[in-house]
């Protein structure tokens, strides 16, 4: 399976070269972060109260006076699956006055 040459597509051809099976649904966490916890809990509660299904964490982020909410679904990873919901959650942070900060896969 080869993946657009670009972030998202670097990620997933890497997770496929160690051996991750693509086709099969894990929970896929999409990263937001925030200068303002009251930003940030609103993106939490306006996630927890759409229809996405996705389990919201808010926690403090490693650099002083941010906050991350992790969005976390269980999908198929598949190239067009990431990028839909990046988007999705980009565009709720804004709302927020947040931003996107990438995605990841639990590894094994």
């Amino acid at each position: 399976m080869s993946f657009p040459n670009d972030e998202t597509g670097n990620v997933l051809t890497e997770m496929q070269q160690a051996g991750l099976d693509l086709s099969q649904s894990v929970e896929v966490t999409f990263f937001q972060l925030f200068e303002e916890k009251s930003n940030a809990i609103a993106m939490q509660q306006f996630v927890e109260q759409s229809d996405m299904q996705a389990t919201v964490s808010l926690h403090p982020d490693q650099t002083p006076n941010v906050w991350d909410v992790d969005c976390t679904l269980t999908m198929v990873p598949s190239y067009d699956n990431i990028v839909e919901f990046e988007e999705k959650f980009e565009n709720i942070a804004r709302q927020f006055d947040g931003y996107n900060d990438g995605w990841g896969v639990e590894a094994d």
